[in-house]
């Protein structure tokens, strides 16, 4: 393959990465941020073990969660009618298994900083429980963001998930993870550190961004 060839393909395997990540962290969080909310005001029997067993699975293995995935996809699993496995979309839904427990937990830990008497102030001052939680959420959203950007950075950089309920196609599911551990396994180590300097600049790009609006923000 020519070198402008590799570059395409390089391109390519960038924005499928980024394409699955973002898809998944973005819908982790829509799911996380109003549990981790919820979980951190409320009050009910259990909470401290609810609490722990989402904490712990911040630690979930990504082997794992693509086992479990793969079972649910395959042809005999309950949701194989959808045909989706070793496809992009079974790639998300991997993704947010693993994005799901680490948004949740930091945005509860966020929340539960939050001084309670700003939540019973706005609705002293007639604010509706809805506007109280948006108080809420505004005064903890440095730590929200925060979360959010961990379950990206945990979900674009892991291989073993992606790679099983992927199956690492050239030119559909390939991501820069399954790519260098290919080439590495191939024996082709300038490339796969080629492509590992490449995630590490397009990782830290984007928390460069994250942190340089909220600078603005402050």
């Amino acid at each position: 393959m020519t070198d402008s060839g590799i570059g395409w393909e390089v391109f390519e395997i960038m924005g499928v990465s980024l394409r699955v990540s973002l898809t998944a962290t973005l819908l982790a969080t829509l799911c996380s941020v109003p549990a981790g909310f919820l979980l951190a005001v409320s009050s009910f029997r259990g909470k401290r073990t609810v609490v722990t067993v989402v904490t712990t699975l911040m630690a979930l293995p990504t082997v794992v969660v693509g086992l479990l995935v793969y079972i649910l996809l395959s042809r005999s699993g309950p949701l194989g009618s959808l045909g989706i496995l070793y496809t992009p979309a079974a790639m998300i839904v991997g993704q947010f298994i693993l994005a799901l427990p680490i948004i949740t937990a930091l945005t509860y830990t966020a929340v539960s900083s939050v001084d309670l008497r700003v939540r019973k102030t706005a609705e002293s001052l007639g604010a509706s429980p809805w506007q109280a939680s948006w108080m809420v959420l505004k005064e903890g959203r440095l730590g929200i963001i925060a979360a959010i950007v961990a379950g990206f950075g945990r979900v674009i950089a892991e291989v073993g998930s992606a790679i099983m309920v992927g199956g690492n196609i050239r030119g559909y599911t390939r991501t820069m993870t399954t790519t260098i551990t290919l080439e590495t396994a191939k024996g082709n180590f300038a490339l796969g550190l080629a492509l590992g300097l490449i995630l590490l600049v397009v990782a830290l790009s984007i928390n460069a961004l994250v942190l340089s609006f909220l600078g603005r923000r402050s």
